[in-house]
């Protein structure tokens, strides 16, 4: 039997380990402008909880807290759903803060083009440290994702992600919520919603402070798992895979092959045939670098500039490096294995992703 819809939003959270980040975000809540929601909590087998956390803020906001088993975080988001009673189910993640008008914000993006489902953007906090604003920076940039999640309006359909999602209860119900996929689930429920010809769009307006990693090799380890969602995503959905996704491979193929080239150059020069090795052998040491130290240059510049710190330049470069490579490598492995060698979905890092 369906709950009655008795607020506009039920905003679901599920955590893992977290709970210094839910106290941030219940913050944001308690100042948001707009009143008209509940909150979920859903701990996903959490060893350290945040029930006192939530306690403490149950006078100041409709909030209610459950534990269960850990599952993943599509299943935690079904459960806080099924105890949900707003209108739209707003999911988020657990490192995200929001501005005091994101609820407003997405009443007047909804009142504008009313829709099913929607997403906003994210950004970085001035608070966050150099390596979140560098990682979040690698996410959103125009020379490393060609800003596709940057919050500008898409030409074609639009795939909301799970830590800036909204979607109408009843549709989310019909479409069973998300799927036992525990990397890119959000892509495949977004996919889904879609297919069913549901309408989505983006809310460039309603977006939020997302922390993302707090170190590169965190940040790898979620790279390497989009790598291989993106596999497992078109074989459950053929034809998805676009030529934007094979980037990051052809980026990770490409710096391989680059640094082979010049190593070989280098070696040539050393011990290399004719009178003047050194000479004769320059071009293929430091041609096939010269690519990569212009990409550098680009993304120092760009992140310098935006960020006002060469600190963070630097920073950036090696989150943009590592975002491409860490894709990359996650895409060849999942691509060896489904499609040439055929095994079944899969995922990497399961008992250390969130470590």
């Amino acid at each position: 039997m369906a709950i009655p819809s008795r607020v506009r939003y039920s905003i679901i959270v599920p955590v893992f380990n977290r709970p210094d980040e839910v106290r941030e975000l219940l913050e944001s809540l308690c100042r948001q402008t707009e009143k008209d929601f509940e909150v979920i909590i859903v701990e996903d087998g959490s060893a350290i909880e945040c029930e006192d956390v939530c306690s403490s803020f149950m006078s100041q906001l409709d909030l209610r807290y459950y534990r269960k088993d850990n599952s993943g975080p599509g299943q935690s988001r079904n459960y806080g759903a099924k105890h949900a009673a707003g209108l739209y189910l707003i999911i988020l993640d657990s490192d995200v803060v929001l501005p005091e008008d994101y609820i407003a914000s997405v009443s007047r993006s909804l009142e504008a083009e009313e829709v099913d489902a929607f997403g906003g953007p994210d950004s970085a906090h001035p608070d966050f440290t150099p390596t979140q604003k560098a990682i979040s920076y690698s996410m959103t940039a125009f020379f490393t994702t060609g800003g596709i999640r940057g919050g500008r309006r898409k030409l074609d359909k639009f795939f909301p992600r799970s830590f800036n999602m909204g979607v109408r209860r009843d549709v989310y119900m019909a479409l069973g919520g998300f799927s036992a996929m525990r990397f890119g689930e959000d892509i495949d429920f977004s996919y889904r919603i879609v297919e069913a010809g549901y309408r989505t769009a983006l809310f460039p307006e309603a977006w939020v402070w997302h922390k993302r990693r707090t170190d590169y090799r965190k940040f790898w380890r979620q790279v390497y798992n989009s790598g291989i969602a993106r596999i497992n995503l078109e074989k459950r959905h053929p034809g998805t895979l676009k030529m934007v996704h094979l980037l990051p491979m052809v980026f990770t193929v490409g710096v391989v092959l680059m640094c082979v080239t010049s190593f070989v150059g280098r070696m040539l020069m050393v011990y290399g045939p004719g009178p003047d090795p050194l000479h004769r052998w320059y071009w293929l040491c430091a041609g096939p670098l010269l690519p990569l130290l212009l990409y550098v240059l680009l993304v120092f510049s760009d992140a310098t500039v935006q960020f006002r710190s060469a600190s963070i330049g630097l920073r950036a470069v090696v989150a943009a490096f590592v975002q491409l490579m860490g894709y990359g490598c996650g895409f060849l492995y999942a691509w060896w294995q489904r499609c040439v060698l055929g095994k079944d979905e899969f995922h990497a890092f399961d008992k250390t992703f969130y470590k």
